[in-house]
């Protein structure tokens, strides 16, 4: 038997968290959560190639804070199967050998479960190297689930032990710590996003939002692309100074983001007799990486003919008609395309500015005060909060994780 922390639907619970105002969901959100500490059976591997992994490090994604917070979109249900074990940002060491990767190799794992893991003939979009796009995602092998860490089948990264396709994995250098290391998945979205659209050399780019996926994506713009100025919009100084560590040109509160984005880009801010301002003029290309009213933003301080990039996932409606009116090209970016991006991912993860990004670890049995901890980050000055399943609730915390593997 294992320990796992497991996601059990509960449309009650799900109604009651989403409700709660923003400033008490750290506090209450963990007790409303439809998410159970238990001991059940551990995985098994549901065909060839398939092995089992002991997970080193788990991050807690913002996807994972919406789902337990109530306010993921009911879009995404069909796609997954319960109970599942959350944690799709992982770093574990191989139980098996892998094809040419030994037992004990250290690993990160891209969580995308794709045709071809499934046991499936590939459909037009694996076929095509998109397996992010995978339209087989509730067939084959393995139950209903877009990736680990929603998938009934394949377990997750909160908890000791849980079973991937060898396909999925990547060895992780040995100089690079576990608490880099656990930033891959994530990296690898953000090298997504940025590749995702064509970022013209000199392109002025504003980041909508500085948690991890707005600092990771300021990087990989800056490291991957020939974008221009770089303008993030923060709500905390300690998101600020990490976002100018990263490449940032500037930062603006988002109070300020209309005047501050016309100052920079140039341009008129107009007020419409209902709502808020917006620019004519703005930003040639606009990140949202908030999932929340980000978006809103971002359909207001882009230019007309601008790209509007949807890396975080969105979950309430917005006023389209700027998508419209303006002639704008609005392109998401979801998860990874794979190997390519996980390189370079494990590559950006050395970077010196990522020091500290992971600072806070805890164990499984702590699990509510982790998700209080995450859910209250940018206002605590966090980025990643993880977990150390492996981790006995009586051992000391340690402030990067004590992970290194």
């Amino acid at each position: 038997m294992i320990l796992a922390l497991e996601y059990h639907r509960s449309p009650a619970r799900y109604l009651a968290a989403g409700r709660l105002p923003g400033r008490l969901r750290p506090a209450v959100v963990p007790s409303l959560a439809p998410l159970r500490l238990s001991h059940r059976k551990p995985p098994a591997p549901p065909g060839p190639d398939w092995v089992r992994l002991r997970p080193v490090l788990s991050g807690i994604c913002g996807s994972d804070l919406s789902m337990a917070a109530g306010t993921v979109s009911p879009y995404l249900s069909a796609l997954v199967s319960t109970p599942f074990v959350p944690g799709h940002e992982i770093v574990a060491e191989l139980m098996d050998d892998a094809g040419d990767l030994r037992a004990g190799t250290r690993v990160v794992a891209d969580p995308v479960l794709s045709c071809r893991t499934r046991g499936l003939d590939l459909c037009a979009s694996c076929a095509d190297g998109h397996e992010n796009r995978c339209d087989r995602v509730t067939a084959g092998r393995v139950s209903a689930g877009l990736q680990t860490g929603f998938c009934a089948d394949t377990g997750g990264g909160w908890s000791e032990r849980l079973v991937a396709h060898r396909d999925r994995l990547h060895p992780v250098p040995a100089s690079l710590p576990s608490e880099r290391a656990v930033l891959a998945e994530p990296l690898a979205c953000a090298i997504r996003s940025v590749r995702r659209i064509d970022v013209p050399r000199g392109a002025s780019v504003a980041v909508v939002g500085a948690g991890t996926v707005g600092l990771l994506t300021v990087l990989a713009l800056r490291e991957l692309t020939p974008a221009g100025p770089i303008t993030v919009i923060a709500r905390h100084p300690g998101q600020r100074r990490r976002a100018t560590a990263l490449g940032a040109t500037e930062t603006i509160d988002p109070a300020n983001a209309l005047r501050g984005l016309r100052r920079i880009t140039g341009g008129s801010l107009v007020r419409p007799e209902l709502g808020p301002g917006y620019l004519l003029g703005g930003a040639d290309i606009v990140a949202e990486c908030t999932g929340g009213q980000g978006l809103d933003t971002a359909l207001r301080i882009v230019r007309a003919g601008g790209t509007v990039l949807l890396s975080g996932m969105p979950a309430r409606p917005v006023d389209l008609t700027p998508a419209w009116y303006r002639e704008l090209t609005i392109a998401g970016s979801y998860a990874s395309r794979g190997a390519a991006d996980f390189a370079a991912a494990l590559d950006l993860a050395s970077h010196d500015a990522l020091e500290g990004f992971v600072d806070g670890v805890y164990p499984l049995s702590r699990w509510r005060d982790a998700l209080s901890h995450a859910l209250a980050a940018g206002r605590s000055g966090s980025v990643k909060i993880a977990f150390a399943p492996q981790r006995r609730a009586d051992e000391p915390a340690e402030p990067n994780g004590g992970a290194d593997g």
